[in-house]
Parts: structure tokens; C-alpha cells; sequence
């Protein structure tokens, strides 16, 4: 319905800017803890915080570490984190294996993360490039990234995740059909409350490099991934491949690049109405991260601002690496 306005001084829209008790009352959209999923990097050894160079702030942290961090972010109230591997180089291999070790660093990183701080949900990802010496999401051969083998190889890295514990499977791979397999797979094990958060919407974008930076992928990729992520320039595509995936088993589902997509993000939540979320990836986090230590823009407010954005357009909740920082300002 278009919304009718009385003619001036009738209406004076700035009467409900006029303090910030009004402004509250008639605020549209609220940012809370709540809405957080707070991304981290995991690595061997032990009592190690390694910082990420192309991601101010950001650390590759032990499995001990990794314990201690989710136990902040359990009191902070971040209700999720989420984690992703960094893999020794001599893990990658051509078949992959480590993926569905029971004792893979992800897998010993959700253990001691439901020890540490047993009410935060666990959200792990799901692709074969932390693992892959081509670096791809999926199997390689002779230059082509092969779908239905790569999705059984999925299938047992789903499952070696949801025996460590894990709540929330989050694949990110972009194969044909793998949403199904994995639930098929989930509900076959017992595994049947665990949820799939699908990485539906998956760009193939310039923004993620700080993160094959902070995941030792970067020197490893061989080509691009344009055969299996999204074009950029496509949007109807992604309503396609939204729809596919809750009709397969998603519970909830995902568009990234965050920030740049905000479009998808809308029309994702008005056509389906489902639990929606973005990921304001590595490349976004740099550049306001960057601005910020150069004093060009306030990093605080611009920080809140990006996250308040995601919540206008839809999104349930963001996967951000500014999470315990956004949620100690939220906390006041």
C-alpha cells in the first residue's frame, strides 16, 4: 500500500526525530547481540593467536585458544560462532581425506568449544578448499571441478561434523545437489536436529581475499571458481538456487558477499520469508577496517551502521568478524 502524507506543516516528518526517546519509539529496525555469528580461524599448536595481516584485529588461533574465545563470546552473547580451518600444507591432498578426519582441527576445535562454553551453537564449514592441495571447493580433475563426486566426499565431512557436535552445518561449496545428500545423510546418522544453514547464494567475488589469505588458500588456487559460484552480475539466479536449496533440506540460507548484495538479501526474504543471513566477508571487514585506521571514517559507527544495514534489508542475522566488538557496544 502507498503510505499517505498529510501536505507541510499538516506534516512535519522531523517531529519524530526530535529526541531520542521518539526516535526509539518509532525506530523500523534494531541491531542486537542476537543477530551475531562471529567467524573464526583455527590452527594447530597450541597457545598461539596468530594475526592475520590483510585483517586488522583478526587472529588464526589454537584449538585452546579457539576454546577461550567462545567462551567470551558465549558472555558477550554472540549466540553462534562459526569455523574455519587453517590446514597444514602437508593435510592437502588430492583426495582430500583430512576433511572427514574425526581428529581434523575443526572437528577438535567443536569439542572443545561445547566443553569451554556449551551453550553457543557451532557452526562449521563445508567445502573440500582448506583441504584440497588445488585449493577448489571440489574435486579437480584435468581442470574440471567434478559435482557428484565431490558431494559424497561433503556428505562424510558433514557427517565427521555433527559426531564432534557441531549445531549448524554450513556448506559453502556451491555443487549441484548437496544440500539433499547431506540431509539424507543427517537423518540416516540420528542426526536429525542439526541444522543446515546453506551457503545458497554464493557469489564468485573479488572480496574474499583477505580470507584465502587467513586460510592458506590463496597460493594454492589454481584458475578461479566461475564455474561453480555465482556471476556477479545475476539476481533472478539466486532466487532459483534459494528455492532449490529449502526444497532439498535447508533450514536457513545464506547470500555472500554481505554488503554489495544487499538487493539479494531483500528479495531472498520478501519471496521466501525464511531465516536469512548474510556474511560480511573479509574484503568488506579490511576496507572499513583499513578506513578506520586511517582515520577517514569513524570505525565504530561505521561498523554498527554496515550490521544495521544487513537488518534493513531483511537479514536475521550477519556472520561478521566485527562480532565481540559490535556486541561489547551493543552491551553498552
Amino acid at each position: 500500500m502507498k503510505p499517505t502524507v498529510a501536505p507541510f506543516p499538516a506534516a512535519r516528518l522531523r517531529r519524530t526525530r526530535v529526541s531520542p526517546a521518539i526516535r526509539g519509539l518509532v525506530r523500523e529496525n534494531t541491531l542486537s547481540t542476537d543477530d551475531l555469528i562471529w567467524p573464526v580461524f583455527v590452527r594447530d599448536g597450541e597457545g598461539i593467536e596468530e594475526p592475520v595481516g590483510s585483517m586488522p584485529g583478526v587472529v588464526r588461533r589454537s584449538v585452546d585458544k579457539i576454546a577461550e574465545a567462545a567462551a567470551e563470546a558465549q558472555a558477550l552473547g554472540i549466540p553462534a560462532i562459526c569455523l574455519f580451518p587453517y590446514t597444514d600444507q602437508s593435510l592437502k591432498t588430492e583426495d582430500c581425506a583430512e576433511a572427514w578426519s574425526p581428529d581434523n582441527l575443526s572437528n577438535r576445535a567443536i569439542r572443545a568449544i561445547k566443553e569451554a562454553a556449551p551453550d553457543i551453537a557451532v557452526m562449521t564449514d563445508v567445502a573440500l578448499d582448506p583441504y584440497n592441495i588445488n585449493g577448489h571447493d571440489g574435486y579437480v580433475v584435468d581442470g574440471e571441478i567434478l559435482n557428484d563426486e565431490t558431494v559424497e566426499a561433503l556428505v562424510k565431512m558433514t557427517l565427521a561434523q555433527a559426531d564432534a557436535g557441531a549445531d549448524i552445518i554450513g556448506p559453502s561449496d556451491m555443487m549441484d545437489g548437496r544440500i539433499g545428500a547431506m540431509r539424507a545423510g543427517l537423518e540416516k546418522a540420528g542426526h536429525r536436529n542439526v541444522s543446515i544453514l546453506s551457503y545458497s547464494a554464493k557469489y564468485s567475488s573479488a572480496f574474499y581475499g583477505p580470507f584465502r589469505d587467513a586460510v592458506g588458500a590463496s597460493g594454492a588456487l589454481k584458475g578461479d571458481k566461475n564455474t561453480y559460484q555465482m556471476d556477479p552480475a545475476n539476481s533472478d539466479e539466486a532466487l532459483r538456487l534459494i528455492e532449490r536449496d529449502l526444497m532439498e533440506g535447508a533450514d536457513m540460507v545464506m547470500v555472500k558477499p554481505g554488503m554489495p548484495y544487499l538487493d539479494i538479501c531483500r528479495r531472498v526474504k520478501d519471496g521466501f520469508g525464511v531465516p536469512t543471513f548474510a556474511y560480511q566477508v573479509s574484503g568488506e571487514y579490511a576496507m572499513i577496517q583499513a578506513a578506520a585506521q586511517n582515520g577517514w571514517v569513524d570505525g565504530e559507527r561505521v561498523m554498527l551502521e554496515s550490521l544495521l544495514g544487513f537488518k534493513r534489508a531483511g537479514c536475521n542475522g550477519v556472520l561478521t568478524y566485527f562480532a565481540p566488538a559490535a556486541a561489547k557496544l551493543l552491551n553498552g
